[in-house]
């Protein structure tokens, strides 16, 4: 079953990110299905600690952009989302030189309220944090 209610390409996704933290971070829209989308993310000196592995933070960067854009394709006309609680729990870390892959798949699609599972996955596709993104569907004119 098709989700979207936005017609929208990757290419327009990427563009549209192209003058702020997303593209500063180095997140890049990647592929997309019928209900989920995924962006990916490279572990270098700008998204991870000092430590050498990525940043809890900006994994839920990651996790909010990858859901908030899925859920902006869920809705029509003057219609917006905005993050209202996002959470993320770490399984395991991610070492620099690595990339991550974001995969956001719906809970529930309401009127008024989203709800987005955020899976991140390392290189071996093994998940390195689970997130869960919950959005406020607001009007934008």
């Amino acid at each position: 079953m098709n989700i979207w209610k936005r017609e929208f390409t990757l290419v327009d996704l990427n563009q549209a990110c192209h003058d702020c933290a997303v593209h500063h971070l180095g997140i890049e829209f990647s592929a997309k299905g019928d209900d989920w989308l995924e962006a990916t993310m490279p572990v270098n000196e700008k998204t991870m600690q000092p430590v050498g592995i990525l940043h809890g933070g900006i994994s839920a960067a990651l996790a909010e952009t990858v859901g908030s854009a899925a859920g902006h394709c869920c809705t029509e006309g003057t219609q917006a989302v905005v993050g209202a609680e996002i959470n993320a729990s770490h399984l395991r870390p991610v070492y620099k030189g690595e990339t991550v892959t974001a995969r956001a798949t719906a809970v529930k699609i309401g009127r008024t309220l989203h709800i987005w599972q955020i899976d991140i996955r390392n290189e071996e596709h093994k998940l390195c944090c689970v997130s869960r993104l919950t959005l406020s569907v607001i009007n934008n004119e």
